[in-house]
């Protein structure tokens, strides 16, 4: 967050403690954070208060910034912080656990704060029609649930109107675009708590997305010379304990299973199997690179309370990759790979790409050389692509730097899928080598690549990306054969026939519903193309062709409409 943006919104939370103050009596204050898109501020009040009460706070906050009060901070010895804070058990327990020394305060009005600030000069300086009270929720003091219940306050703040406004129109567009909601009315997926909180279950119309997206993905990694793995969906414990994953991840798999005396858990990553693939042969030189893919479905756990539709689960199919290739061919892999990525995102419609570039942390393993060179290799990749980035200082895994890409939807939010990652620690736990043109037994290089992250996140983030109205190619039906009356349904099947003699997915509509019942429904299921069949479609053997977007044409010979259509399916085009 910049600074001025989080000085901004620091201080409006202030003026609402400060409108809070004057219009209830005896309430005690909690803390008051600038967020990410605005701020809040925790009280106890001495009666509950409800969402009316939001107007009324704005309004007293807007008539105390009409007032142009100054921030004035003091320093205070922790006495006196105490003396002023007397009445406020939040703030003296704040209090207590400050260092030694001078506690700072700041004051507007007559509202005294316990403070490291910076805020605003003053409060001309914040925008009175910028904010937005958004909402009332309970917080635990502290996030501890032995301690006492508060309300917090939720606002949306920003330096404009115009960039309030923006904001508030992107909520209403996510909203819309939410993939939960359209995931059940388009009849893609659902969830069943009763059955397992976390675990999808895909319906017809989203399988036949998911083969589609996953018939094209392998194609796509055979053609960039990958070869696709299958792997088991468990593991003895050894397995794991060899990875590291039980003394690093522990946390998030599952309990084991004894099966024959042994215990084995269920697979929350798929490379320690690509790994003991390697091992079942000695390798040379002239073997590397190998570029080893496999759809996956791995299982995590994830607690309860942050799971969210397909985009945090506890099991999901990762297209994961691993290349393992010698310390010379790096450089080429990585620029491959992301360009690979790259060609991906763009055929599926998202052009706006950032990466990040995550360095060494401070806790790390392998050579300083080996993070060096892999650094330089990642960074001069992303400048070969003239891809815009930013540095992500010591983000990198323990084991290796790494590129994330982070792709922008249709309303300009922010998400991370792909992932390169170096691995320096997976190759010497399982002892991999090959021999080099000295004869010698080397360590290869390994990166992990995870393409979409998973299939089930990539699938809720491209649902709201185009709002449930995929491209032709990716749509579960692609043709809707709509005939005006009954008497039409003969050449409403025979069309649908041809349709999808030619591998086009059409839908018959043959059902008793008025014509533009049938047209309102083929257009709520987003249907691309709808064809209409009367009388003179059927004597001309024709058709008349609306689009979802709304254009329309008539008299169109049905085979020039199914070249078309397949023109635009197998081009994999992004318009109609």
């Amino acid at each position: 967050m910049a600074a001025d943006i989080e000085r901004m919104r620091h201080s409006f939370a202030h003026v609402m403690a400060e409108a809070v103050q004057h219009l209830y009596g005896g309430v005690k204050f909690g803390i008051g954070p600038a967020i990410e898109d605005g701020f809040y501020y925790d009280f106890l009040f001495p009666k509950p208060v409800t969402d009316e009460d939001l107007r009324t706070i704005e309004k007293e906050m807007r008539r105390i910034m009409a007032q142009n009060q100054s921030f004035v901070r003091e320093e205070v010895s922790r006495e006196q912080a105490r003396e002023i804070f007397r009445d406020q058990p939040f703030k003296l327990e704040l209090i207590e656990g400050l260092e030694e020394g001078t506690i700072s305060i700041y004051k507007q009005g007559d509202f005294v704060d316990l403070c490291r600030g910076p805020h605003v000069e003053s409060t001309k300086e914040l925008k009175a029609d910028a904010f937005k009270l958004k909402t009332i929720a309970g917080a635990y003091w502290r996030g501890d649930e032995k301690r006492p219940m508060l309300t917090r306050i939720y606002a949306y703040a920003f330096a404009s109107k115009a960039d309030l406004e923006a904001y508030l129109h992107m909520l209403e567009e996510a909203e819309r675009r939410d993939h939960r909601k359209l995931g059940k009315e388009l009849d893609l997926f659902s969830t069943h708590e009763e059955a397992g909180p976390g675990l999808i279950y895909w319906h017809p119309k989203g399988g036949r997305v998911r083969v589609e997206l996953e018939k094209w993905w392998r194609e796509e990694h055979y053609k960039n010379g990958y070869e696709i793995l299958f792997t088991p969906h468990i593991g003895k414990s050894w397995l794991w304990e060899t990875s590291g994953h039980l003394g690093f991840y522990k946390e998030n798999m599952y309990s084991p299973m004894k099966i024959d005396e042994d215990e084995y858990f269920i697979k929350p990553m798929n490379c320690p199997f690509h790994m003991m693939i390697y091992k079942t042969s000695s390798h040379s030189y002239r073997d590397l690179p190998l570029r080893w893919a496999e759809l996956g479905t791995v299982y995590r756990y994830e607690r309860s309370g942050v799971l969210h539709g397909l985009m945090r689960v506890r099991g999901f199919t990762q297209d994961d990759a691993h290349i393992i290739c010698t310390p010379e061919q790096i450089e080429d892999e990585i620029l491959e790979v992301l360009r690979f990525s790259l060609s991906m995102w763009k055929t599926l419609g998202f052009k706006e790409i950032k990466a990040y570039l995550a360095t060494r942390p401070a806790d790390s393993v392998g050579e300083p050389e080996r993070w060096d060179q892999a650094l330089v290799s990642l960074r001069k990749a992303i400048d070969k692509e003239g891809l815009p980035y930013e540095i992500d200082e010591g983000g990198g895994a323990f084991y290796g730097p790494k590129i994330d890409l982070k792709v922008k939807d249709a309303i300009g939010r922010e998400w991370q899928m792909t992932t390169i990652q170096f691995d320096f620690n997976e190759p010497e736990r399982f002892d991999m080598t090959y021999v080099d043109k000295d004869g010698k037994q080397k360590r290869p290089y390994m990166v992990h690549r995870a393409l979409l992250g998973s299939i089930e996140r990539f699938f809720g983030v491209f649902i709201e990306h185009y709002a449930g109205a995929f491209p032709a190619w990716l749509m579960p039906d692609q043709v809707a054969v709509i005939p005006v009356a009954p008497t039409f349904d003969e050449y409403a099947k025979e069309v649908t026939a041809n349709l999808r003699g030619k591998g086009i997915r059409a839908k018959a509509m043959l059902s008793e519903e008025r014509m533009n019942a049938k047209i309102r429904d083929a257009q709520n299921q987003k249907i691309p193309y709808m064809v209409i069949l009367g009388q003179r479609e059927q004597d001309e053997r024709t058709v008349s062709l609306r689009l979802r977007t709304g254009g329309q044409e008539n008299g169109i010979a049905l085979d020039a409409f199914t070249a078309r259509a397949l023109e635009k399916i197998e081009t994999k085009a992004l318009d109609l």
